[in-house]
């Protein structure tokens, strides 16, 4: 891995470091791990690449030019067993899955990470995404979480190919 520099996103003990900011974040119930696994709760360690950003027109403006809205039928595949896997994927769909437009707001903005994607090695974990947190503090089941005005900022700026180095 090469160093860091200002333009990378970089989980520290304090927080999300970028561009010249220290975020407060969350991260999994199960820690940080090398050794990631489907439900495990962990956020992995490593060199990850932010490939995407998800929102609820319904709920904001487009956060930046290459986001895409997230539709009422738009789910994330979570069943290792099936070949759409760690996948953004549509209802009607049987296996396994998480919802992108909740009730809530967690799911209203999505930068979506490279963790085991696009070829998804099966039980590997799926979906590690940044989203807003529940409230500061509490942790999510493996994703990175921040306030919603940090993750509005982090958006406008993070671009797709933005290193997030989780070290």
């Amino acid at each position: 891995m090469s160093a860091a520099t200002p333009c990378d996103l970089v989980l520290t003990p304090r927080g999300l470091r970028f561009g010249g900011r220290c975020l407060p974040c969350s991260i999994g119930k199960g820690g940080l791990s090398h050794d990631k696994r489907e439900g495990d709760g962990a956020t992995p360690y490593g060199v990850h690449h932010i490939v995407g950003t998800l929102y609820r027109a319904d709920r904001m403006a487009q956060p930046a030019p290459w986001a895409l809205p997230i539709g009422k039928d738009d789910l994330w595949s979570d069943d290792s067993a099936d070949a759409d896997y760690n996948q953004w994927v549509t209802a009607p769909y049987a296996p396994s899955h998480e919802k992108l437009r909740r009730a809530d707001p967690l799911y209203d903005l999505i930068l979506l990470t490279d963790w085991n994607w696009p070829k998804a090695q099966p039980g590997a974990g799926s979906a590690i995404f940044l989203h807003q947190w529940r409230r500061r503090g509490y942790p999510t089941e493996g994703c990175i979480a921040f306030a919603r005005q940090d993750l509005l900022w982090l958006a406008a700026r993070a671009a797709p190919g933005t290193r997030l180095i989780v070290a």
